[in-house]
């Protein structure tokens, strides 16, 4: 084992899975129903003749559901969008792209308003006007929020509303349970480039659209969400399985800022067994004035940063993790006492009730909390319209890497870049579909080979990631894990003595195993601490790397980066 990185691995270019049983046409192709994925449907709704919408659960089953904080936005007259601009700038940690970060907070504010006109209802003030509260990093109130502590939840409700109105429009079709497994692409053009032209995916159901089929688009629009089932806990929920960025790096897509993975500092710790999707406590809290204490109850984030327990995410949680290493515990507190019961009942009513549920009441007791996997900052490259490598293939939430985060997204940065970017991927889909350049497309079977990983792999695969790949990352860390994971068995269906077949889990499993390689190969690449990249054998941000890690795929499968 070697800490220097050597050749990529080789990865399928695609999913082993049947061949479609069926195969329907469409205009663009909508993959997710997040806040991104049905912004992007309601707009080109309008704007084209056909949209299929494919969510993996139920239309309420996104992560945007799980958001707690709220959706930032320079919505008070003594804000501003330079002022918004400057503190994601400071946050993303000199890599967020300026040209996008200026796009997010000029037109942020009009797409919240907007929000407000599907018929979103945001928590008031006095006045009011949208009660706007702070979070880490901001140095303004401009954080709107919905039900106290439910703001995603509201979105959902609000987006989903608009949906279900349109619903038996024959310019729309809604199709839930079904898991996208590849993005079809045609054959290379005269420069070498592939060009999408749908996708494979898979309904849970019976029928004529049961099972695994295609759908046939010139435009696909991915806003699949996180990755956080890579690791072994997470506070997303169990169907962030990667799919989108997965699906796009075997298209022949570049990925970029893999490696900047945002570990929530305050996550509900529940032992050191827990796994899964757990409890966030949001940011918000510590927005309202709750303290971090250590298990000794010492205060220790004056010490680390001038804005203490409001410094960014990355700042934060290794901060928690470095305390807890020195008091050799699991876990550090929140202490929130001080805001008395009424106000935590009312400001924070589905944090309280998860805390009640979990035998704490926090207007007693401190909350024993640690970092878990919260947010992927990287993803697939896009232009400012969503626009990735891939000519037709489109990627909008958290799924995209646009340049707007960095090395650390700023807090509730991500429900604004969903709704901002999705509607500038929709009106760029519409005028290239009026000026005739999407186009249908056949699809071509790419060279590369497919995978399957089996199902019973996912909770070593998770270990392993969590253990070398997590908060705290090493070039001995990661070479380790880049060399178990290397060990995994992605050819199944092909080994009589594994006990897998192409279905579900074992296409998720394969989505995360894929993801975690190319997630370790870029951190891997990065020698140096930058946001959510922390090497201890590189404590320091380093100009050279003052650039973007990028990955992608050649066409015999083997990750190649710059």
């Amino acid at each position: 084992m070697s800490p220097t990185p050597g050749p990529g691995p080789r990865l399928a270019r695609s999913l082993a899975a049947p061949a479609p049983g069926w195969t329907v046409e469409a205009d663009a192709i909508v993959v997710g129903s997040g806040i991104a994925g049905l912004t992007a449907a309601l707009e080109l709704r309008t704007q084209v003749p056909r949209v299929l919408l494919v969510t993996k659960g139920r239309l309420l089953s996104g992560s945007t559901v799980w958001a707690q904080g709220g959706i930032a936005a320079a919505l008070h007259p003594t804000d501003s969008p330079q002022a918004h601009l400057a503190d994601t700038l400071a946050a993303g940690g000199g890599l967020s792209d300026p040209e996008a970060v200026q796009v997010l907070v000029t037109e942020g504010p009009a797409r919240v308003r907007e929000l407000v006109a599907r018929g979103a209802v945001f928590d008031k003030a006095a006045d009011g006007d949208i009660a706007l509260t702070r979070e880490g990093g901001h140095r303004a109130d401009r954080i709107a929020h919905a039900g106290g502590d439910a703001t995603g939840a509201e979105i959902s409700r609000a987006l989903v509303a608009q949906i279900e109105a349109v619903r038996h429009d024959p310019g729309i079709e809604v199709v839930e349970n079904a898991l996208v497994l590849d993005v079809l692409t045609a054959a290379p053009d005269s420069t070498g480039r592939r060009r999408a032209c749908g996708v494979t995916l898979h309904v849970r159901g019976t029928g004529s659209r049961g099972g695994v089929g295609a759908v046939l688009a010139p435009a696909v629009v991915l806003a699949t969400g996180g990755i956080g089932q890579v690791f072994r806990s997470s506070t997303n929920p169990a169907g962030a399985t990667g799919d989108g960025i997965a699906a796009a790096l075997r298209a022949g897509a570049v990925l970029g800022d893999l490696e900047f993975v945002q570990f929530h500092p305050t996550v509900l710790w529940l032992g050191s067994g827990a796994k899964g999707q757990l409890p966030l406590i949001s940011e918000a809290v510590r927005g309202e004035g709750a303290l971090l204490l250590d298990v000794d109850g010492h205060r220790f984030m004056p010490a680390v940063h001038e804005m203490a327990e409001l410094a960014p995410r990355d700042v934060v949680a290794h901060a928690i993790v470095r305390q807890m290493a020195a008091t050799g515990a699991d876990n550090v507190l929140l202490d929130a006492r001080h805001l008395g019961r009424e106000f935590l009942r009312t400001r924070f009513p589905t944090i309280n009730r998860r805390l009640l549920e979990a035998d704490i009441d926090w207007s007693e007791e401190p909350v024993p909390v640690a970092p878990a996997q919260h947010y992927h900052s990287g993803g697939v490259v896009t232009d400012l319209d969503g626009r990735s490598s891939v000519d037709g293939l489109y990627a909008v939430g958290e799924v995209a890497c646009t340049g707007v985060h960095g090395a650390n997204r700023l807090a509730s940065n991500s429900l604004l870049e969903g709704i901002v970017f999705a509607s500038r991927a929709a009106r760029d889909i519409a005028a290239r579909f009026d000026a005739g350049e999407l186009k249908p497309g056949e699809p071509a079977e790419r060279p590369g080979g497919s995978a399957l990983v089996a199902a019973a792999a996912r909770s070593r695969i998770q270990k392993v990631t969590s253990a070398g790949s997590g908060v705290i990352r090493s070039a001995r860390s990661l070479a380790d894990v880049d060399e178990r994971l290397g060990a995994v068995r992605a050819d199944a269906h092909l080994a009589a003595e594994v006990v897998a077949e192409p279905q579900a889990a074992e296409w998720e499993t394969t989505n995360v195993h894929m993801v975690a390689r190319a997630l370790t190969r870029a951190a891997w690449l990065r020698e140096e601490t930058r946001g959510g990249h922390y090497r201890t054998d590189f404590p320091k941000p380093a100009d050279a790397w003052k650039r973007r890690v990028q990955v992608w795929l050649d066409d015999d499968g083997v990750l190649q980066a710059r």
